[in-house]
Formats: C-alpha cells, structure tokens, sequence
C-alpha cells in the first residue's frame, strides 16, 4: 500500500468518525439523519461504518442534513456558526481539500466554505490523469466549465473531450468521471446544487 493510499483510508476513516459523532451530538438516530439527508439507513450505516466511500455529493447530503457543510466533514473544522447574505473568497484564500472518491492526483478547491447555509457548492478542480478506481454516482445536477487545459470525460457509457470554455451539464445520478488528457492538468469550475430536506 502506497502513503497515498494509507492517507486516503485514514481520511475515509475519519470522515466516518465525524459523520457519526455530528449525529449523536444531536441525539439522532441513524433513520433519522438518513430522512434529513435524503438517504437510505442501510447505506447511511455503511458510511459511518466505513464499509462504503461516500462521494462529494453524498457528503453535502449529509452535511446540509445535520446544518454543517461538507468541508467540515472532511477537514474536521467547524463551520461559522453566523450566517452570512454574503460572502467573498480571495483566489488565495480558496481551501484545497481531499475528495476520496476523485480521480487520483486531483486538487479540490473549495469556493463558498465561509458562506452559511447554502444551496449551491463550487469548487475549482484541478484533475489528475487517471480515471478514480469507480465512477462517481450521486444525487443532484451538476455544471462543469473548464478553465484551461484538456480532459476526457466519461459519462454514462460515452466519453466527451473538453477543452477550454467548453461547458457541461448533466444529471449525476449516472455514472461520470474524469482525467486530464493534454499536456498540462485540466482545471475545471464545477457547481452543483445543495438538497432540499424532505426531497
């Protein structure tokens, strides 16, 4: 096992650990974090067991369920209890976080983490050049728009090339991912949208 794998199964690990104890700090059981999060019980107690790898998507289900954002969950620091009407994030001031489920080498930078119950999330991805061992598969519509640089991406069977200014949009619960294919990384903007409780 390489020290990137070690990393990655002990942030799994730790998200886990988190997931479970925002729950129980709020005296909920499994079911009921699982209805305010959209999910099933059954594979919500596989994430806090750390028998399933939940993706980006899962976890802003999971962090908008319990009030907090998916940031929190992944780097363990606690979201600003004030809400904001308004935020703004400096280019240096964006906060890289680790994505398990992305393609290897990949670079999340996380745009609105200082802005309180929000509806959308963005990051600017840079994207490694292998595929992630398994696509991606989660709730949700997705935009991408790439920044600079070329990528392949794999959507539901089919592969699109994408270059600069190129954008997409599409359905998330099919499987999708991505790699970079030119001779630099490809950065990409993508945002998706937040659930609703309930839905």
């Amino acid at each position: 096992m390489t020290q990137s794998e070690k990393n990655g199964q002990d942030l799994e690990k730790e998200i886990a650990r988190r997931i479970r104890a925002k729950r129980l700090e709020r005296n909920w059981t499994l079911d009921q974090l699982a209805k305010a999060a959209g999910l099933s019980k059954g594979y919500l107690s596989q994430i806090e067991n750390d028998e399933k790898t939940p993706t980006l998507g899962t976890l802003t289900k999971i962090a908008f369920g319990l009030g907090l954002d998916a940031v929190s969950l992944i780097t363990g620091e606690n979201p600003r209890p004030k809400e904001k009407k308004f935020a703004l994030v400096r280019a240096d001031e964006r906060q890289p976080i680790s994505h398990t489920g992305a393609a290897p080498g990949s670079i999340y930078e996380s745009f609105p983490f200082n802005r309180s119950n929000r509806f959308m999330d963005s990051y600017v991805v840079t994207i490694g050049r292998e595929y992630p061992p398994k696509p991606l598969l989660h709730g949700g519509q997705e935009l991408a728009v790439t920044l600079e640089g070329e990528s392949e991406f794999y959507y539901d069977g089919q592969t699109y090339t994408l270059g600069p200014g190129d954008a997409i949009y599409f359905d998330s619960d099919r499987p999708h991912m991505t790699r970079s294919i030119g001779p630099k990384p490809a950065r990409v903007l993508v945002v998706f949208c937040n659930p609703v409780h309930g839905e």
